[in-house]
């Protein structure tokens, strides 16, 4: 991906230097993103709503951390990235929303920080906070993309950014906050169910981001599409259950299979058009 030398990002709170305040035997992010967690290991993209549990209690401890060279590189690189989705959305949302687009902030940290959705740490992911408008990254977390999960590449990482930019988009579109009300009358099952269309619908989205970043500003290098096509494929529901040994179970998935991924990411890139990403209105997944 051709990133360097071009804009950055306003739109970036940095926490990383802040002493880092973690909870003794406290959780970090509730409901289904920590159920997630737990069952499945590390794994990104994660629908961090309003519905789940908030931070945590108890005593907390502070603890520094270190920037090194390659985090400040990783820094950059999301800021640049950050900043392409800003123009890219701003322009599809004009021709084909209609309406202005308001970029979210992203709060790139290292070690754990607090959202208004609960806890974070490297361990949960990247997330998006809807309350807050804020995506949620530790740049840690493209180490474990490639050395734990087999998912490595500067695309890669991209597609990471963009599938959170993603997620407010929907929430800019009144998507997220339809479902989450939907997913709050739910049992278990369905709002699983739900949540997959909601996370497919993000892979199409992010598709878009890339076919007009490359229309746009000529990023993309051979293999890039084919980076971010592996990584959708190594963060299915499925692979990551059959790589923690555990059995595969459709109804517990909550972000779609490897299959489901890749394929809701390359109809967006092919087509570019928002209406094409209505994972609501489809039968078949």
């Amino acid at each position: 991906m051709k990133w360097q030398g071009r804009r950055g990002s306003q739109n970036i709170e940095d926490r990383r230097r802040r002493p880092s305040r973690k909870a003794a035997g406290a959780g970090s992010i509730g409901g289904f993103g920590l159920i997630a967690v737990l069952a499945i290991g590390y794994f990104l993209g994660v629908d961090v709503t309003p519905l789940l549990n908030g931070g945590a209690g108890g005593i907390t401890t502070e603890t520094s951390t270190q920037i090194t060279a390659a985090d400040e590189q990783a820094a950059q690189f999301v800021s640049v990235t950050l900043a392409d989705t800003e123009d890219v959305w701003t322009d599809i949302f004009a021709n084909q929303v209609g309406e202005r687009y308001n970029p979210p902030t992203l709060v790139l940290f290292k070690g754990q920080t607090q959202s208004a959705c609960g806890g974070a740490s490297a361990a949960t992911g990247p997330f998006y906070c809807p309350t807050e408008r804020k995506a949620f990254l530790d740049t840690d977390f493209f180490v474990t993309m490639e050395q734990r999960l087999g998912a490595g590449g500067d695309f890669a990482a991209a597609y990471v950014v963009a599938h959170e930019i993603a997620h407010h988009v929907q929430n800019e579109l009144d998507i997220l906050p339809q479902v989450n009300r939907m997913r709050a009358q739910s049992d278990e099952a369905t709002s699983n169910a739900l949540s997959v269309r909601v996370e497919l619908q993000a892979d199409c989205f992010s598709g878009i981001w890339a076919r007009a970043a490359q229309e746009r500003f000529g990023s993309l290098e051979r293999g890039d599409i084919a980076e971010a096509m592996n990584a959708a494929a190594q963060i299915g529901d499925d692979t990551l259950a059959r790589n923690a040994g555990r059995a595969v179970q459709p109804h517990t998935f909550t972000h779609g299979t490897s299959e489901q991924r890749q394929r809701w990411f390359q109809r967006g890139y092919d087509s570019g058009d928002l209406t094409i990403c209505d994972t609501f209105s489809v039968d078949q997944l």
